[in-house]
Order: structure tokens, then C-alpha cells, then sequence
């Protein structure tokens, strides 16, 4: 026995108990104390069954993150489930809080299963780029049925036990003392003299085979692109083709072939970083926040209503600030359009979406924000509007209120210099539509208070949001790294590539949507106000900066909200449709700025718009506006649509090679000119034989 695992007999009954706090993950001393204690019981004469518990707030949640990518200290989990399912005496796991992934695969391993009513279970390792790997994908569809175990494995959700229980998967669920209501089970099992059920000699049927080619093209649609939700299918089907010993195999291979993989290197790349963002350089974990029990917003736009949502939905209570009646009312019927829909979807009740709605009020008062704790700012991106908002919060909010900007671009200590009370001013950059993306831009300014920022970051968590600090700087982490991308695509097009092909040699590397259809649904009216405003102050803008963009805005092509932009669109529909009118348009530009065509082949469209990304972040960590190159995979995985199993702009720079990169990019710049000059990190890593990994640690 370890510390970790122990044992002590009840009524004949070896009750083993794991204790590996926080969540009893699958660390070597767990496994070396299960293969311990199992045996033990096996050949103590006293004992006739076995029940398996944890201690703690839940069973086993799966694996030891820690032990990730290295090589895994005998006994490996499929070699403890295999000597586990030899053994002969009756064993019965008890099941509370979660069994996930390795701790459900244990707990299949078990004869029987008891599970607390709360309990729930779930197969998520396609969330990591691999498979269940020690029997999940060849017992679970032999005990729960093919259709739930390819739904399970192939999403990686987690199920109730009331469902569980449903499809066989549990024998018994309780509401408490779920020990001894094992310790009973166990010992009815051995006074029945029921026959020992190994879900290893039981068969997997299924009524139609086509289900597995079924599930093959709908998740070429809904996980694009992915490699193991394939694989998890292959593996399930497994199981009802072939024998247990077999379909152990064909697990085996596909999860060593998945693990050694880029894609699952790059997500379980993400599932760190995601971790590491939360983590703030210079910020003591005893820091200090600031209570946040009430919320005002300042606009009632679609931003504004999103934003809102986020706070509603935990119980928050939002003021709505517009000055134009009408747009107040637009804000907050926008806000209960999507409570109904929750509602018509099945995702909540009348009474909770009733309750979200009376949480939202309006006024076009600034003195009606006097007692709030925090107000964020989604108006109109001006500094002069921002000056007029934020001197009118700095009169009437009351001391120690938050004041944060959802500025996607303006300077945040500019903003911050309309106050008398900088250090309570943040930029809190939320994404569009703000309730469903996950991204939050944290904007620390120059005189951003600790607490303050870690309030931020702690409501960030708590509204679902993964919150990534950001120094201040024109368009912080995110939009600043767009501006090669855009200028790239435009570039393009002078070269006379359609917009349908730069879109889709990118859509085809895995973004969400191409360049130009996501310009079209920003707005493509956004970037030419910038462009004429930069002008405007004398800033040298070049000529063919927008080109294209420009014309189609003067031509009332202003993207989807126009019904067209790069594209046309059907009424009602977000479909991009090529159309004759922009060809021409393209044309038009070339010839008056005396630009060829030439013959372009998908894989430079690809670098030529990833590699700016690249090459501004490296310029971006150097200044440190980003606290690491982990938190800008971060950012743009989940708010630009980068593909999580290429794992961020930055963890596929190392993916292809440093010096890969800078020698395209030297052989860019001697063709287009300095904006293709390589940032003076990146070329320093590339010399040096470094990646940007090796400064994620920090």
C-alpha cells in the first residue's frame, strides 16, 4: 500500500480507498498502490469482495496531467486493468463526483457499479487529440451499447449517472453513503453466488453498421479536420468486429498513433496554456479582489446586450446606459430574444429565463450607476466618445468602482487619463457575439491597480470567459496580429487571387472562415474609417493598403450587414457567394496600381497570412505586451478561429521550425519589402536553435 491507496476490511468486504488530492488522478503512486492493495485483497482468505471509492470530492477524474508526453512508471493503467480483470473475487466501484477518462476505464474494469445520484462519467480524451487508451473504446460499447459509447467517445461529454444507469452502464445509483451502499451491493453479489460479470466477455452488437460511416461524415463536419474523433470511431467499431483481445490492439495502435501525433501535441499544448494564461506574472496568488455584485453597461448595441448576457446567466444583476430611448429598448429585447430562444431550445425554464430577464434595467442616467461595482464601456470606438463616457462614470460611480473599456484598439492610459482614478480603469475587451465567445482580453494599464486586475481575471473564470492579460498597445495581442494578416490578403488579391481561394486555402488549413469572409462579416466599413482616419493625421498609409477594401466600401459593398462585400449574399444568409461585380472591382485596382498576376499555389497563400501572425507576435512579446507566447495561442484559438489542433500561431511556428520560417519570410521581404522584415526575436530563436516554447515557461 502507498499513502496514496488503501485498504481496510468491512464484513469481508476490502474497502480500497484512494486519496490523491485534488481530483485522484492516475499518478503512478495511485496505480502502484492499486496493483498493491488488489492483490492483496485476491489472496487474503478473509475477503470474499472488493469495493473500489476515493476519498475526496470525487473519484478518479483521470490521468496525472503531470506525467503528459513522458514515459509512463510500470504499471501502465492498461497492464493494471488487464491483471485487474483477472481477478476472481467480486468487485464493486463506488462512483461520486466525476469518472472520468483512466478513472472510468476502472471503474469498467469493476464487476459492478454504484454511483451517487450527482455522480457523472464521461470518455474525454478526444478533447486531447487522442482516444481512451487502457479499454474505454472496446468495454464501454459492450456494456453501454455502440450509440452511446460513439456519442460519448467521439464528444467527450460527460453523462449522468440517472443516464448511465439507463444504458446498463450503472447497476445502482444512491443519493448517499455510497460506501456502505457499495459495501452492501458487494456482499448481495456474494451471497446470490451470482456469476462474476468482466465486461471483457461480453459482445458488442449494433442494429444497422451503417451507423459507423454515419458518424464518420458528420464529424467530418462538426470536428473538421480533427484526427482522433476518426480514430475513436474506427476503435468502436472495433469492438463489434472483433474480439476483445483484438479490439485491445487496434485501441493500442490508434492511441500510440494519435499520442505521438502533431494535433494531439498541439491540444494538449492548449489544455496548458489555457491553464497558464490564469496565471499573471507580478500577481501574488494572495491578491486581494474587489466584490462584483452588480454590473452597468454603457451601450445597449449587440456588444453591449452580449456583454450583459454573460453576467445575467450567473445572476448578476445589469444596468443597460443609452442615451436614445429606442436603442435602450433594442438592447434589452435583444437580451430577452435570447433567453426565448434558450428557452425554445430546451436549455433552461420559463422561471430561470423569467428570472435572467428581471436581472437586466435601463436608464440614460449616469447618476442611476452610482452604487455600481463594476461598468463596462461598449460604445462607439472614438476617444472622444470614450472621454465623454468615462469623465461622466468618474463624477457620479462611487469609489472603488471598476471602469473598464471594451476598446478593441484605443490606448487604454489614454482612457484611463479621463479619470481621477486611473488604477481602478482596465480594458476588458470582450469578442463578438460577446455570449458565446470564450476570449477575454484583460488590458492592463500603466496604473491598473493589482486588485483590480485580479478581479478581472477572477471574474473572467467566473462569467466562463478565458481571460488573457494584455499590455497596452494599438489593438493589444489579437487585432494588432490581424493587420499583416489583412494586409497580406489585400496583397493577394493585387496578384489577382480570388477572394474564394484565399479563403480557402485557409478554411482548408483549419481557420474558422477565411480572411475576407470574416471581413465581410466584421464590417468592411471598420477598417476603411481607420485607413481614412490614419490618413487624415498625416500618417503614411500605402496605396495599395485596402485598396480593394476601400473600393468595394465607396461601391456600398460594406459586407453582410449590405447583403454584400467581398462576396454577395442571399437574403437571410451568411453563405458567401462569388460575384462578377468584385471580380471586376479586383481588376479595376490592378490595373490602375500597375500590378501582374502571377501564379500563386495554396501553400504560399497559407504563409504568406500565417507568418505575419508569427512574426507581429514575436514583436509583441519582445515589447512584452503578452506575458508569454502560450497566452497568445490562446487568444487567437479562441477568439480568431486558429485551429486547436495546430495549437495557436505560435506552438506552429515551432511545428514547422523557426529557421523554416525566417528563410521564407527573408525570401518575402527581398520580394515585397520591409513589411516582410523579421522581428528581431523570432530571427534571435531561429539562430540559436530555440522554439517559442522554451520562453512558456515563464
Amino acid at each position: 500500500m502507498t499513502s496514496a491507496v488503501m485498504m481496510h476490511i468491512v464484513d469481508n468486504v476490502a474497502v480500497i480507498e484512494v486519496d490523491n488530492p485534488p481530483v485522484n488522478a492516475l499518478s503512478f503512486a495511485v496505480r502502484s498502490g492499486l496493483q498493491t492493495t488488489l492483490r492483496e485483497a485476491e489472496h487474503n482468505e478473509a475477503v470474499d469482495a472488493i469495493v473500489l471509492s476515493c476519498r475526496g470530492n470525487t473519484f478518479i477524474a483521470g490521468a496525472d496531467i503531470t506525467e503528459f508526453g513522458k514515459p509512463m512508471q510500470p504499471p501502465a493503467l492498461p497492464d493494471l486493468l488487464s491483471e485487474m480483470d483477472t481477478l476472481t473475487k467480486p468487485m464493486v466501484a463506488a462512483l461520486h463526483g466525476t469518472a472520468l477518462g483512466g478513472g472510468l476505464e476502472v471503474a469498467l474494469t469493476c464487476h459492478y457499479r454504484v454511483a451517487l445520484e450527482s455522480a457523472k462519467v464521461g470518455l474525454p480524451e478526444v478533447l486531447l487529440g487522442i482516444l481512451p487508451g487502457a479499454g474505454g473504446t472496446q468495454r464501454l460499447p459492450r456494456i453501454a451499447g455502440v450509440e452511446l459509447a460513439l456519442d460519448m467517445i467521439t464528444s467527450g461529454r460527460k453523462v449522468s449517472s440517472k443516464e448511465a444507469a439507463k444504458a446498463g452502464l450503472i447497476d445502482k445509483v444512491v443519493s448517499d453513503d455510497l460506501q456502505n451502499a457499495a459495501i452492501a451491493f458487494a456482499k448481495k453479489v456474494v451471497n446470490n453466488k451470482a456469476p462474476l460479470r468482466r465486461i471483457s466477455e461480453l459482445t458488442a452488437t449494433v442494429s444497422d453498421p451503417a451507423i459507423f460511416d454515419q458518424y464518420r461524415a458528420k464529424l467530418a463536419k462538426t470536428r473538421r479536420g480533427f484526427d482522433a474523433p476518426q480514430r475513436c470511431v474506427d476503435t468502436v467499431q472495433a469492438s463489434v468486429e472483433l474480439d476483445f483481445a483484438d479490439g485491445m490492439k487496434k485501441e493500442r495502435e490508434l492511441f500510440l498513433e494519435l499520442m505521438q501525433g502533431t494535433q494531439s501535441k498541439s491540444q494538449r499544448h492548449m489544455f496548458f496554456a489555457e491553464r497558464m494564461a490564469a496565471q499573471v506574472q507580478g500577481l501574488s496568488k494572495g491578491t486581494p479582489t474587489r466584490d462584483i455584485n452588480s454590473v452597468a453597461i454603457i451601450g445597449a448595441g449587440t456588444m453591449g446586450s452580449g456583454i450583459a448576457i454573460n453576467f445575467t446567466n450567473k445572476g448578476i444583476p445589469v444596468t443597460m446606459l443609452e442615451l436614445s430611448f429606442e436603442a435602450l429598448e433594442r438592447g434589452i429585447k435583444h437580451i430577452h430574444r435570447y433567453y426565448d430562444g434558450q428557452v425554445a431550445k430546451g436549455r433552461i425554464s420559463e422561471e430561470q429565463a423569467a428570472s435572467a430577464k428581471q436581472l437586466v434595467s435601463g436608464t440614460d442616467n449616469y447618476a442611476d450607476l452610482s452604487d455600481v461595482d463594476l461598468v463596462i464601456e461598449a460604445v462607439f470606438e472614438s476617444m472622444a466618445v470614450k472621454q465623454d463616457v468615462f469623465t461622466k462614470l468618474d463624477k457620479y460611480c462611487k469609489p472603488g468602482a471598476i471602469l473598464a473599456s471594451n476598446t478593441s484598439t484605443l490606448n487604454v492610459n489614454t482612457i484611463a487619463s479621463f479619470t481621477s482614478r486611473p488604477q481602478d480603469v482596465i480594458g476588458l475587451h470582450f469578442f463578438s457575439p460577446a455570449n458565446i465567445m470564450r476570449l477575454l482580453e484583460v488590458v492592463r494599464a500603466d496604473s491598473t491597480a493589482d486588485d483590480v486586475l485580479a478581479t478581472a481575471m477572477k471574474l473572467a473564470k467566473h462569467i466562463n470567459k478565458v481571460g488573457v492579460v494584455s499590455g497596452v498597445c494599438d489593438g493589444f495581442i489579437g487585432n494588432r496580429m490581424l493587420k499583416g494578416y489583412g494586409r497580406e490578403a489585400g496583397a493577394l488579391l493585387l496578384e489577382g487571387v480570388s477572394p474564394a481561394r484565399i479563403d480557402k486555402a485557409l478554411y482548408d488549413f483549419g481557420m474558422a472562415m477565411g480572411p475576407l469572409t470574416m471581413g465581410d462579416l466584421a464590417g468592411l466599413d471598420v477598417g476603411y474609417r481607420v485607413r481614412k482616419e490614419r490618413r487624415e493625421r498625416g500618417e503614411y498609409v500605402p496605396e495599395t493598403d485596402g485598396a480593394i477594401a476601400d473600393r468595394l466600401v465607396e461601391a456600398g459593398r460594406l459586407g453582410q450587414k449590405a447583403g454584400k462585400g467581398y462576396y454577395r449574399y442571399e437574403e437571410g444568409s451568411r453563405t458567401p457567394i462569388p460575384d462578377p461585380e468584385v471580380d471586376a472591382i479586383i481588376k479595376e485596382a490592378m490595373d490602375a496600381l500597375g500590378c501582374e498576376p502571377r501564379e500563386i499555389d495554396d501553400e504560399e497563400i497559407v504563409k504568406r497570412l500565417i507568418y505575419p501572425l508569427i512574426n507581429e507576435a514575436a514583436l509583441i512579446l519582445d515589447e512584452g505586451i503578452a506575458q508569454r507566447p502560450s497566452d497568445i495561442d490562446v487568444v487567437y484559438i479562441y477568439g480568431y478561429g486558429f485551429p486547436v489542433y495546430r495549437g495557436g500561431p505560435m506552438f506552429y511556428a515551432d511545428t514547422v521550425g523557426l529557421p523554416a520560417i525566417v528563410a521564407d519570410m527573408e525570401q518575402f521581404q527581398a520580394r515585397y519589402g520591409d513589411d516582410w522584415q523579421v522581428a528581431p526575436l523570432l530571427k534571435t530563436l531561429a539562430e540559436q536553435g530555440r522554439s517559442f516554447a522554451d520562453l512558456s515557461s515563464k
